[in-house]
C-alpha cells in the first residue's frame, strides 16, 4: 500500500525572482541536491550540511506571502487548528523544563518579560499572560491584528528585526515554527541574542530533517513545503545557535508517524519510540545566552 502523508499548510508554489546566496550557516558556496519536491527543490551545503532552498526569493517576497497574498489563508488555518497547536506548544515547553524555568524567573522578577516571534493568533502570549508574564509578540500575517483586538495582546506586525526593541529586553524568547521560513536564520539569531537579558533562555521548535519521518518519506515529507526555506537537523541547529552566542541546553522531539500514515497501534508505538530515541519529527531546541568573546561563545 503506497504511503499517503498529509503537508504542513504553505502557499501555493509559484515562480518568484531568485537570488543565489551563501550558506547562511558556513558562507559556503559550493551545494549538492537534497530534495526534489513538486516545482521546487532543496540542497545541502557541501561544507556544513545545511539542507536549504538555494537559490531563494528575496526576503521582501518571502513576507509578502504571509502579510498580502495569503495572510487571509493564513490566519484562517490558524484559527482552525489553534486548540491544538497550543496544546502541542505546551506539551513541548514541558518537555523542554519552560515551567521549571518559569517558576525561578517568577522568584527573582514579578512579572518578567517574554517575546514569542511568530505568534499567530496570540494563543500561547494569552496563556502565558494569565500565568503572570509580561508578554509581547511579533506576527507579520492578518493574524497579528486578530491577537491585537481579539485579545488585547502587544503584538508588532514587523519582522524582529525592524522591531527594534531595546537589548537585554527580553527573560525568555520563544519561536515556534518560524525559523525554518526566514531568508537568514543566522542574522535572526543575532538579533534574538541582542535584546534578550544574559542567562535568558530561548526555546526554537522546527521541523527535524533527520527524524523518522523525514527519512522515510523523503520529498514527500510533510515538512519538505515550498514556504520552507531552511530544513535543520539538531547538528546543524546547535552550530548555528553557537555562532550567534548561545550554548545549547536541550534538544526534545516528539512526533514518529502522521496521523493516517499507519494503523493506529503502529502509530503510537513509532511516537513512544521516536520521542524516546530522539528522532521525532519535530524539535524543540533550548538554548541560552552567554558573553560573546571575539566571535566565539564563552560557557
Amino acid at each position: 500500500m503506497e504511503r499517503v502523508t498529509v503537508k504542513t499548510w504553505s502557499t501555493p508554489v509559484v515562480a518568484e525572482e531568485q537570488e543565489h546566496i551563501p550558506c547562511t550557516l558556513c558562507g559556503g558556496n559550493k551545494f549538492k541536491p537534497s530534495l526534489s519536491c513538486s516545482g521546487f527543490s532543496y540542497v545541502k551545503c557541501c561544507k556544513c550540511s545545511l539542507v536549504q532552498v538555494n537559490p531563494q526569493p528575496p526576503a521582501v517576497i518571502v513576507e509578502r506571502r504571509y502579510s498580502e497574498f495569503f495572510g487571509n489563508d493564513y490566519l484562517s488555518y490558524e484559527l482552525t487548528n489553534e486548540a491544538s497547536f497550543l496544546e502541542l506548544q505546551k506539551r513541548g515547553l514541558k518537555d523542554a523544563g519552560f515551567f521549571y524555568h518559569e517558576k525561578k524567573i517568577m522568584k527573582k522578577k514579578e512579572t518578567p518579560g517574554i517575546l514569542d516571534i511568530g505568534c499567530a493568533t496570540g494563543a500561547l502570549l494569552d496563556f502565558l499572560k494569565e500565568r503572570g508574564w509580561q508578554t509581547t509578540g511579533v506576527e507579520i500575517s492578518p493574524a497579528a491584528e486578530y491577537a491585537r483586538t481579539r485579545r488585547m495582546l502587544d503584538v508588532k506586525s514587523e519582522n524582529l528585526e525592524k522591531c527594534h526593541f531595546p537589548g537585554e529586553s527580553f527573560d525568555m524568547v520563544l519561536a515556534s515554527h518560524l525559523i525554518e521560513h526566514l531568508n537568514n536564520p543566522m542574522a535572526f539569531l543575532h538579533e534574538v541574542w541582542r535584546i534578550m537579558r544574559p542567562g535568558a533562555r530561548l526555546m526554537l521548535t522546527t521541523p527535524n530533517i533527520d527524524g523518522m519521518q523525514a527519512r522515510l518519506f523523503g520529498s514527500r515529507w510533510r515538512s519538505a513545503i515550498f514556504d520552507h526555506l531552511y530544513l535543520f537537523s539538531a547538528q546543524t541547529l546547535r552550530k548555528m545557535l553557537k555562532a550567534a552566542g548561545f550554548v545549547t541546553e536541550g534538544v526534545y522531539t516528539w512526533g514518529g508517524l502522521a496521523a493516517g500514515t499507519a494503523p493506529l497501534p503502529l502509530k503510537r508505538l513509532a511516537d513512544i519510540t521516536a520521542k524516546a530515541l530522539g528522532f521525532g519529527d519535530v524539535m524543540l531546541v533550548k538554548a541560552r545566552k552567554v558573553k560573546r568573546e571575539e566571535g566565539k561563545v564563552k560557557s
